[in-house]
């Protein structure tokens, strides 16, 4: 069964242009993951020891904790803990990622989502250091989630589309700006309560959603940098792939030469030089060049 699923993963991964699908499936792998090693720590008496790992994924607000642990502008934002805090996310993202996808590309969803988690990001820390209401959380407050660059894609998309219709159960026909104003209005009045952190990260994830659906009508793209940086990395791994064939064909080939030199060495051996035909005399001159 295990094997049926990872192929399934496999063929859903290696599809053209699957973006959306890849984020929800590294968000969706990240969570049974961190799920299983909770469980597992738990059981076996190591429960502070995942506190302590799971905290080093997490953003803090604290600009000299986040010296010690840069990689958290980016794991926390493919990091949940609790079934609803991922499902929610990730139905959002697929909703309004599609519409993104479909109009703008794969590129564009996959820049968004992940300028959107690091302005969020940032936009928590900063908000946290500059304005005294939020001193006193500083020490303690550490962010986990991908709303904020959920939310940049829903904002991006209603940018993009005002007018486009979601038909909601009990509800129907709603055009999706009134959608992502209702969810920015939300965050915005939460921002002094006790999920102060993350609200203040959908907000500075919306806000640059908003800028980045206005700046690429205007001709310029913000997303350039970011998938010039995945795309380094991803020829990179092309290139060692091909590197490492390359290797195993050389091999292939100089086991097979060898082989013919032990057979012609062999013959050489029972019968004599003599005893080799002009081709054989050819070929074993050939490779001992070699």
């Amino acid at each position: 069964m295990a094997n049926f699923i990872i192929e399934d993963l496999k063929k859903e991964w290696n599809k053209p242009e699957n973006g959306l699908i890849k984020i929800i499936l590294i968000n969706v792998i990240v969570f049974i993951s961190i799920s299983i090693i909770k469980v597992l720590s738990q059981i076996l008496g190591f429960g502070s020891l995942f506190l302590s790992f799971i905290n080093s994924l997490m953003l803090p607000s604290d600009f000299k904790q986040f010296l010690f642990q840069p990689w958290s502008l980016i794991s926390y934002f493919f990091l949940h803990q609790g079934f609803s805090h991922i499902l929610w996310n990730m139905l959002f993202l697929y909703w309004f990622g599609k519409i993104m996808t479909e109009n703008l590309g794969n590129n564009s969803l996959i820049s968004l989502y992940i300028i959107g988690g690091i302005i969020g990001g940032l936009s928590y820390m900063a908000i946290f250091n500059i304005i005294p209401f939020y001193y006193d959380r500083v020490e303690s407050s550490l962010m986990l989630g991908a709303s904020a660059g959920v939310f940049s894609v829903v904002i991006g998309s209603a940018t993009l589309m005002p007018n486009y219709t979601f038909h909601l159960l009990f509800i129907g026909p709603v055009r999706i700006k009134y959608i992502a104003l209702f969810y920015f209005l939300i965050s915005f009045f939460d921002i002094t309560g006790q999920n102060a952190g993350g609200e203040i990260a959908h907000i500075g994830g919306a806000v640059i959603g908003y800028i980045f659906i206005k700046q690429l009508q205007n001709g310029n793209n913000m997303g350039d940098p970011i998938i010039k940086i995945l795309s380094f990395f991803k020829n990179l791994k092309f290139e060692k792939k091909a590197e490492s064939y390359a290797y195993k064909e050389e091999t292939i080939k100089n086991e097979s030469d060898q082989d013919e030199i032990d057979l012609i060495l062999d013959k050489i051996s029972k019968s004599g030089y003599s005893s080799l035909t002009k081709e054989e005399k050819e070929k074993l001159f050939k490779l001992s060049k070699k």
